[in-house]
């Protein structure tokens, strides 16, 4: 007997209603963008920042937009600026304190919500259609986390799994959300330890098992299980 939810159960339309909502604002891009940015070490704490104009043209926004958020951020604390021929825009050296006094857990569980229902709606669209090789690059980043034991290289490779999940699952415009959503994230909530970061890659190599298989069920689950993961 066919399901009468459709082939995806419960996770039709998780593309086009769910999760689209309010796209973010360009102020609140350019902040999501630049605390992915942090967490993936493409930049660091007082490393200068692309211009605005630049910074505009990759995340297709106006330049005086990136620069009245880039203000903002400014007074906010993560941002310094400073004049003259070495001049520009710099990420605070103490990031790392000013983010932890804007932790939001409140927000941050709704946004880890989105997340998780993005993950399961692409799992579920996914599993049993996936060509051959597609998830070889997510493989080689669990095995690359099984031995890394920098804890801030652990972070940057967590989050890459999950951007390279929903663009293999996905494609690049949920890559995009994907990484608006993590970037936020990185924001609002303390950054996971080790242990716990370990204790998820465990997930992350079950769920790429399960989709190489084209279980669906125990691959949702496994995208679970990670939400749920702890240490031993």
């Amino acid at each position: 007997m066919a399901n009468a939810a459709g082939k995806f159960g419960p996770y039709t339309g998780w593309d086009t209603r769910v999760l689209a909502g309010r796209g973010p604002t360009g102020a609140e891009l350019v902040r999501s963008r630049i605390a992915l940015r942090v967490r993936l070490r493409s930049v660091s704490p007082g490393d200068r920042l692309p211009d605005a104009g630049v910074l505009g043209e990759e995340l297709g926004i106006s330049e005086i937009t990136v620069r009245r958020a880039l203000e903002a951020m400014c007074q906010d604390g993560l941002l310094d600026r400073r004049r003259g021929r070495a001049g520009g825009t710099f990420v605070a050296t103490d990031w790392d304190a000013v983010v932890a006094v804007m932790h939001d857990a409140d927000e941050a569980a709704s946004l880890d919500a989105l997340h998780l229902l993005l993950e399961c709606g692409l799992v579920a669209h996914a599993a049993g259609e996936l060509p051959d090789g597609r998830l070889d690059g997510l493989r080689a980043l669990v095995e690359e986390m099984d031995l890394a034991d920098d804890p801030a290289r652990l972070l940057e490779l967590e989050t890459r799994f999950h951007l390279d999940l929903a663009q293999a699952l996905g494609g690049a415009g949920i890559r995009g959300f994907a990484a608006d959503l993590l970037g936020r994230q990185c924001l609002l909530e303390p950054a996971p330890g080790p242990a716990l970061v370990r204790a998820r890659n465990r997930c992350h190599a079950d769920l790429l098992d399960e989709l190489a298989r084209g279980a669906m069920d125990p691959a949702v689950r496994a995208v679970k299980a990670h939400r749920h993961a702890g240490p031993n």
